[in-house]
């Protein structure tokens, strides 16, 4: 199987038990009916929402990834962006407070939020689609990190695909925790995310390892490079 298959049904499903105490709260807070197969129908439509958008920040991620590969720096892609993910995760956490205490996304963050609180009246399919389409919009290191991975994919397409796949592994846990109505323990929840700075850690490895193309297959393969153009015909 291939190696950003797994990287992006791991990260999302180690990630998504993250999601319980980030997004927990709305999940457990969607309208509709409590019980029975309504329930299961609309959470399921929510989180396809939230798939949806996931394919489309993976479709901006891997757009600037191909453009970057196209140049000739696909190498330079990947090790640079291993490198950013593991300054987030060794960086203290009260510095990066500083930094983002003055977000320029705290508009759309606003908006995001006016809309989710209209959907929030109506019980409609629609409306839980919707609902998870805002959702995937929300400021998420989980996402990033996975946007990461696509970017490094070099490939537009490819870069959709892994981040359906993410959105795809954060499936079932959400929806065992929306459709039993529990959440897990703090403790668990605390245990958990823990494992999400060491997740990123080894993300981060593989993107610089793949960047170095020591030949390794599925870790770090000779990456592919791009065709020079051909030189013109000289005339005799």
């Amino acid at each position: 199987m291939d190696v950003n298959v797994l990287t992006a049904l791991g990260i999302g499903f180690l990630g998504s038990f993250h999601c319980i105490g980030m997004c927990g709260p709305i999940a457990l807070a969607l309208p509709g009916a409590p019980t029975g197969r309504s329930l299961l129908i609309g959470r399921i439509v929510y989180n396809f929402g939230r798939t949806v958008t996931y394919a489309f920040i993976g479709l901006i991620a891997g757009s600037v990834g191909q453009a970057v590969v196209l140049a000739g720096w696909q190498e330079t892609l990947s090790i640079g962006l291993g490198v950013v993910i593991l300054l987030v995760v060794l960086i203290p956490r009260r510095i990066w407070s500083r930094i983002t205490n003055k977000r320029p996304a705290d508009f759309m963050v606003s908006g995001v939020n006016a809309g989710l609180g209209r959907l929030f009246k109506n019980a409609r399919v629609r409306n839980l689609f919707l609902i998870g389409l805002l959702n995937g919009f929300l400021p998420c290191g989980l996402v990033y990190f996975a946007a990461a991975g696509a970017a490094a994919t070099g490939n537009a397409v490819k870069a959709v695909e892994f981040m359906i796949l993410f959105g795809l592994g954060t499936i079932p846990v959400m929806l065992a925790m929306t459709l039993a109505h529990t959440v897990l323990s703090r403790r668990v929840r605390s245990f958990l995310n823990r494992l999400i700075p060491v997740g990123a850690v080894l993300l981060a490895l593989l993107l610089i390892a793949r960047g170095m193309s020591l030949g390794i297959p599925y870790i770090s393969p000779v990456l592919d490079q791009p065709m020079q153009a051909e030189e013109e015909p000289r005339c005799h």
